[in-house]
């Protein structure tokens, strides 16, 4: 709330965290490389590679964490954010970004990184991360308890959220924020009775009260149905060049988010129920085009076999396409090995019977259009491998809810047709939260709908992280 310069302040902290990220670097190559040996030879007895071979790793670190850093929160306002939250911010930001730097590393084969000079860096990392924000915080604190940098507010009108805004405020003077007083609407809420507030004069009044008052911030306390009754004054605001919010109680909505848009000058108040931070979609993005790669080349051996065993034992073809609902329902064609026998689907009426979920798909551990090769495959999720190239395309993600058929969505109840609005993926809380051992169709929807509701890029790297001893095991596969 109440953002000051955040674009250029954001700016240079991403800068500044990314030179502190490349200096950690540097001092866990100097302490493996020389410290660590003279103090433990036995440990540490060879010596490091030439730091010039670190170049690619601080290639692949710099994006990695800039994508983290954002993601973490890290460069809103500082005033409003918990400490806790600012060094757990810290934490989840090294986490994510040395995890799939590690994963970087394998998929490439950098075999002279190891694991323990990864774990020395984000320690490093870490440290200088979380001095840095407890210095900034302490010297943004101290200036303000010092009567620096903070911003007077005047609140506009008097309606039932005007109390709570006034003392939700003075509750964390180190924000820097300090209410002068409040102009009355005539709503008659509880601060026009409270005498810790002072009342400034009328609504009406707002232009001559700028005129004599220091004022920099106005928040507009604005009720439903009185929007156009504060317009003369939010101009007055506006004429005097005083940066002026308005808090809206005039929405029912509980789980979209607002966003303020502005199509060729025209503002929006636009309510999302899914992610809009383009930063941190355009990373989610760029991870599943790496990694779908990477995969993709890993487990070619194995995609061969696969291919190989399903020629050797069946007649059809070795890939099974079907039309599958994708973000917003939009239709694409899914891959994947094929599991059954030839022409299965048109056999579909005949196992309906054996269905285990409730709702409108269908799963069954006894389905007899499974081929031998195909349960195989199914138990380790190795016939989901071919979507690697629908994630490529962009048709999926590696971590969003599982792409629907049609005839499944026609079914679909309206609440639960909000898992559509994200794009499909490989794996998600289903898959790690008991995959078909989850027979109860609205709790797989739940797990979707939570997905979408929290998702963050840390969310995504520890879906992926628990899917891998899933698959490994079979857990829950059929």
């Amino acid at each position: 709330m109440l953002k000051q310069r955040a674009r250029a302040l954001a700016g240079g902290l991403i800068v500044a965290d990314l030179l502190l990220t490349t200096v950690s670097l540097g001092i866990a190559y100097e302490l493996r490389n020389h410290l660590f040996r003279a103090l433990w030879p036995s440990a540490f007895a060879g010596p490091l590679y030439p730091f010039s071979q670190y170049v690619i790793v601080l290639a692949m670190i710099l994006p990695v964490f800039a994508l983290a850093l954002v993601a973490s929160g890290f460069y809103g306002s500082r005033r409003t954010l918990p400490l806790w939250e600012e060094l757990w911010g810290a934490a989840k930001a090294v986490f994510l970004g040395t995890a799939t730097l590690a994963l970087l590393v394998y998929a490439f084969r950098l075999t002279y990184v190891s694991r323990p000079f990864l774990f020395l860096f984000a320690l490093i990392d870490f440290l200088l991360l979380a001095g840095e924000k407890l210095a900034i915080r302490s010297a943004a604190q101290t200036a303000r308890a010092r009567g620096y940098n903070f911003r007077t507010v005047v609140l506009a009108g008097t309606g039932a959220r005007a109390l709570p805004m006034a003392e939700f405020l003075e509750r964390h003077p180190h924000w820097g924020f300090r209410v002068v007083g409040y102009l009355d609407d005539g709503a008659d809420g509880a601060i026009v009775r409270d005498p810790r507030w002072t009342k400034l004069g009328e609504l009406s009044e707002l232009a001559s009260i700028l005129a004599r008052e220091v004022v920099d911030e106005v928040i507009f306390i604005v009720e439903r149905g009185k929007l156009q009754e504060f317009e003369d004054a939010m101009l007055a605001a506006e004429r005097h060049g005083v940066r002026s919010h308005v808090a809206l109680d005039i929405f029912p909505h509980v789980i979209a988010r607002p966003v303020l848009e502005e199509l060729d000058g025209v503002p929006l108040l636009t309510f999302s129920t899914v992610p809009t931070n383009p930063v941190l979609l355009a990373g989610k993005r760029a991870v599943d085009i790496v990694f779908s790669l990477a995969l993709g080349a890993l487990t070619l051996p194995l995609q061969l076999l696969a291919a190989a065993a399903i020629k050797a034992t069946t007649r059809g073809p070795v890939l099974f396409r079907q039309t599958r609902c994708g973000l917003n329902a939009r239709p694409f064609v899914l891959a994947k090995f094929r599991t059954m026998v030839d022409g299965a689907e048109e056999r579909l009426a005949e196992v309906t019977h054996l269905n285990e979920m409730s709702g409108p798909a269908f799963k069954s551990a006894r389905d007899p259009r499974l081929t031998m090769v195909g349960k195989w495959l199914r138990r380790f999720s190795i016939d989901e491998l071919p979507q690697l190239w629908n994630v490529l395309r962009g048709d999926m993600s590696l971590v969003g809810p599982r792409p629907p058929l049609p005839e499944e969505v026609a079914r679909y109840e309206p609440w639960q047709r909000r898992r559509l609005s994200m794009k499909p993926g490989l794996t998600c809380l289903w898959q790690i939260s008991g995959r078909n051992e989850i027979l109860d169709f609205d709790r797989w929807m739940a797990l979707d709908l939570k997905y979408i509701d929290t998702w963050t890029p840390f969310l995504d790297l520890k879906i992926l992280m628990l899917t891998v001893p899933i698959v490994l095991t079979g857990k829950g596969a059929r």
